[in-house]
């Protein structure tokens, strides 16, 4: 079934959560979105006017505002229960019967994915966790592609249940705005939960992104450090700020105390366009959380370290100096 078929009539609701910002991963879930049918927004609380004109501008043509009972997140511990998995997917489930959506898509982050998988549960839907692509087959059902196995293999899902839900990826497409604007209305969406949220939050604390890098799980470009760093991220760090990219790390590194967050597969799993990969030998656990990369470079002092087998671009010496003379080079390129 063609994408522009005007017969269809298929509702894809996109979870923007939170309100206040439409991250790059979002979208890229609107963007593919589009490609499916007509596009609704799910969130957790009142969006921005700045948020609206940017859904407007993605074809977004209508937002349901999750309406939660007050007295169901006092005894879940507050107004910051709101965003707990156990609230986002009763909501997405109410907002697919409101609506009778035929697909849901979510962010492929740690709370999105237990969300998706609760709702799935609730409606009876088919459930695609970390797809890397979203289409549909010939009889216009929705398929993902799915790299599995630590990015060693690509599989095809296909979802045979009325209504799938799928977290995606980021990077998974460019994000492309719609031909043109549509006005973006706001639906309130009453959300009865499920007797106790089974969790209660006794504090919250929200960490500021800084605002010169994006998000490790979203960006397009990811500079890592490792155990060849010695502890000293300094030319990673600088590295990374001449590419405009996050920072991550090994395990190893997160382990030595050097870094706060690292790369793998009990870590955060990436899939940006451009992986670099400093001081980084490529045990099989890194490998895990960055395999899907696009295009994948590595700096190692060691000719024969694992990760040299699955790059596309090799530099084999002392990142202290590959990396300041890769910086000062980006930089003149960019000035000139």
């Amino acid at each position: 079934m063609s994408t522009n078929d005007p017969t269809r009539n298929r509702t894809a609701l996109v979870l923007v959560d939170p309100a206040t910002e439409v991250r790059s991963s979002v979208l890229e879930l609107l963007t593919i979105a589009r490609g499916l049918g007509r596009v609704e927004a799910v969130t957790l609380e009142a969006p921005t006017v700045e948020v609206l004109a940017q859904l407007g501008a993605y074809g977004v043509e209508t937002v349901h505002q999750a309406e939660v009972p007050t007295d169901a997140l006092a005894a879940a511990g507050g107004d910051g229960a709101r965003h707990l998995p156990s609230v986002v997917g009763a909501t997405l489930a109410a907002a697919v019967r409101r609506t009778d959506a035929d697909v849901v898509l979510a962010p492929a982050t740690f709370g999105a994915k237990e969300a998706a998988a609760l709702a799935a549960h609730v409606l009876g839907a088919g459930l695609v966790i970390d797809a890397a692509a979203v289409g549909e087959d010939e009889a216009g059902r929705v398929v993902a592609g799915k790299r599995v196995f630590a990015g060693a293999w690509d599989t095809r899902c296909v979802v045979t249940a009325d209504v799938a839900v799928l977290t995606v990826r980021a990077n998974a497409v460019v994000p492309e705005p719609a031909a043109a604007p549509v006005a973006t209305e706001v639906d309130p969406l009453p959300v009865a939960l499920p007797g106790t949220a089974g969790v209660v939050v006794t504090s919250r604390e929200v960490k500021e992104r800084a605002p010169s890098r994006p998000t490790l799980e979203e960006a397009a470009v990811v500079v890592a450090g490792g155990r060849g760093t010695g502890g000293d991220f300094g030319p990673v760090e600088k590295f990374a700020d001449a590419v405009g990219a996050a920072v991550g790390a090994s395990r190893d590194a997160v382990f030595e105390g050097w870094f706060d967050r690292y790369i793998g597969q009990t870590g955060v799993t990436i899939a940006p366009r451009l992986y670099v990969g400093a001081g980084i030998s490529g045990a099989p656990h890194h490998r895990g959380g960055m395999q899907a990369s696009q295009v994948i470079v590595a700096v190692n002092a060691d000719p024969e370290a694992p990760i040299f087998e699955i790059c596309d671009f090799a530099v084999v010496g002392d990142l202290t100096d590959v990396l300041p003379q890769a910086a000062a080079a980006i930089r003149a390129h960019r000035d000139a």
